[in-house]
């Protein structure tokens, strides 16, 4: 992928380039193939240019006439009481994007971002009440799980493309990111510890589908009802739960992965036994998995998290009714845990 460097649109990203399009660029300046195989394992590592002495001054300069790679760095981190790190990234043409380190038993996993603002406009979300700015590149999603392992001094064993913005809207920039991330010459993840949340781009799912990739597909739903969930997320009136549900049957039909569907329990709206009914109807039968999810509250939204007692009932609902569904662990929920809190706000200070 032939992208310009944000900040530098002059240059061109070398972390964004694929294998055989670096190594095109390379054997153009007339050096042997291995030099590349070295070139692309440090930049999909996370390295500068420079910072690539395993390759001779020569040709690091002449690299650097051309290209960069995008600068990502921790602008901010707010650490909570549960051990998960927030971070504010900066980018290198003043933007700036979250993401959010958990540590697990099994693991670490960061949250990552793959726009920055998003376009979506989800009624519960703060990631997208400015609008969507631009996709990140490949790169700069790689350079999250750099800063973040620079950051902690723990590798990243999992990533969940769930912070700021929708991976399908920046398609062909997260399909990219998804080989790189898992390859052995970058941080070799692999891809059954990826999860990629959608909040339901029919087409680009399907598209997915034809990718037979190994992740985890997490669909955003949050409501069993068109026109609950159109109210909650404005994506459902191009493509309804009447496309959405089978659409991703299809994809779980054709990957043999098992999809997870995200449910934010918002009071006195989707958290009634009605909804818990209709959803037990939607999934049964199709091997999926629910997360319901305790609501992250905004200053900017209406909406305020179900109470236990909700929780509680709907859970047997959904158990009575044969869907595999667990609570999820609520980490970081003193320090703006939630996608695009800490970005908004550090935005508006300044």
């Amino acid at each position: 992928m032939h992208l310009p460097v944000p900040g530098q649109p002059q240059k061109t990203d070398i972390a964004s380039l694929r294998p055989e399009e670096l190594s095109a660029e390379i054997a153009g300046l007339g050096q042997p193939k291995y030099r590349a195989v070295q070139i692309y394992s440090g930049i999909r590592s996370g390295r500068a240019i420079e910072e690539l002495t395993n390759v001779p001054l020569s040709l690091r300069n002449s690299l650097a006439e051309k290209f960069a790679v995008p600068a990502v760095s921790v602008a901010k981190k707010q650490v909570s009481s549960d051990g998960t790190e927030k971070y504010l990234f900066a980018l290198g043409d003043g933007s700036f994007v979250e993401g959010v380190f958990m540590r697990y038993n099994h693991g670490n996993t960061l949250c990552i971002s793959t726009q920055v603002g998003c376009r979506m406009g989800c009624a519960f979300c703060a990631s997208g009440l400015d609008g969507l700015l631009r996709g990140l590149n490949p790169s700069e999603m790689l350079g999250e799980i750099a800063a973040a392992q620079r950051e902690t001094g723990q590798r990243v064993d999992g990533v969940v493309m769930m912070g700021t913005g929708e991976p399908l809207d920046n398609y062909e920039a997260s399909l990219e990111f998804i080989r790189a991330v898992s390859s052995p010459e970058s941080f070799n993840i692999g891809q059954r510890h990826i999860s990629l949340s959608t909040s339901g781009i029919v087409p680009k799912i399907n598209a997915l589908a034809r990718e037979k990739l190994g992740i985890t597909l997490s669909v955003s739903l949050h409501a069993p009802f068109d026109e609950m969930r159109s109210r909650l997320m404005p994506v459902n009136r191009r493509w309804g739960i009447g496309e959405l549900i089978p659409a991703v049957t299809a994809y779980q039909q054709k990957t043999g992965r098992r999809v997870s569907y995200e449910y934010a329990m918002i009071s006195g709206l989707n958290d009634t036994p009605e909804c818990a009914h209709r959803l037990v109807s939607l999934l049964s039968g199709k091997e999926a998995h629910v997360n319901l999810i305790r609501l992250n509250e905004i200053a900017e939204s209406p909406f305020h998290p179900s109470t236990k007692e909700n929780l509680d009932r709907f859970m047997g609902i959904l158990e009575h009714g044969h869907i595999n569904a667990t609570l999820r662990r609520r980490l970081g929920r003193d320090i703006d845990g939630a996608c695009g809190q800490l970005r908004r706000r550090s935005s508006e200070k300044n």
